[in-house]
Formats: C-alpha cells, sequence, structure tokens
C-alpha cells in the first residue's frame, strides 16, 4: 500500500472519529429540539452551524494535521459547510417536504451523504497539502 493510501485511510479514520462522535450528539439535539415543536429545517440549519465550529479546531489539527494558515483553511472549510448544508437542505426538502418520508430517517441518512462529500472537499481543498517540489 503506498503512503498516500495510509495517508488518506489515517485521515478517514480519524475524521470519521471526529464526524461520529459530533454527529451522534448533534442528531440527538436535532431529536430534542424538534421533539419540542422545532421545524426540522430550522433546527437541522442551528446545529450545523454549531458543529462546523467545533470541528474545525479537530479536524484541521487531529485528522488532517494541516499546518496551513488556518484563517484560509477555516475560510475554505465554512465554504465547504455551506455547500454541504445546501446539499443537506435539498434532501430535506425533497425526501420531507415533497416525497412525505419521515424526517428522523431522511436527516439519518443525508448525515451520511454530507459527510462523505465533505471529506473530499477536506481533503483535497480545505486541507490540502501543498505539493512537493522535489
Amino acid at each position: 500500500m503506498s503512503m498516500l493510501d495510509m495517508l488518506t485511510i489515517r485521515q478517514f479514520s480519524r475524521y470519521a472519529t471526529v464526524g461520529l462522535a459530533s454527529n451522534i450528539t448533534l442528531y440527538l439535539a436535532y431529536l430534542a429540539i424538534t421533539s419540542v415543536g422545532v421545524g426540522h429545517k430550522l433546527s437541522m440549519s442551528a446545529l450545523y452551524v454549531t458543529g462546523v465550529i467545533i470541528t474545525f479546531f479537530v479536524n484541521r489539527k487531529w485528522s488532517f494535521a494541516h499546518d496551513g494558515l488556518a484563517h484560509t483553511a477555516f475560510v475554505r472549510y465554512v465554504i465547504a459547510y455551506i455547500i454541504g448544508y445546501f446539499i443537506n437542505l435539498l434532501i430535506l426538502f425533497v425526501y420531507v417536504d415533497k416525497l412525505a418520508f419521515p424526517h428522523q430517517a431522511v436527516q439519518a441518512a443525508a448525515i451520511f451523504i454530507v459527510a462523505i462529500s465533505l471529506f473530499l472537499m477536506h481533503k483535497f481543498w480545505v486541507f490540502a497539502q501543498p505539493a512537493d517540489n522535489h
């Protein structure tokens, strides 16, 4: 297995660990908030912002060992999460609002779709390592 493959596996494993812990916590909060009558899209939106801020620091240092400019990475991270947000919102709109699937199941599935999309954006854009020019 090449070094790049091992690096990707380590990054994905750490990213998945961070994601699993944060998403379980945020999904439970989502269920609690929606159970008291807050709408599913508003709940997802508020928790999404919370998740972005918390996971930036952990993913930057632990998952991707990024030592580049933090402010540049944060701007890219936010842009990636805005894209992920709209993917999530579109999934809720189509499957809950239009097709009447239960929002709890749809949001659970959306977490995985958005997570894979975000990993790819993080690896190849947000926390990309500069090319070695030797």
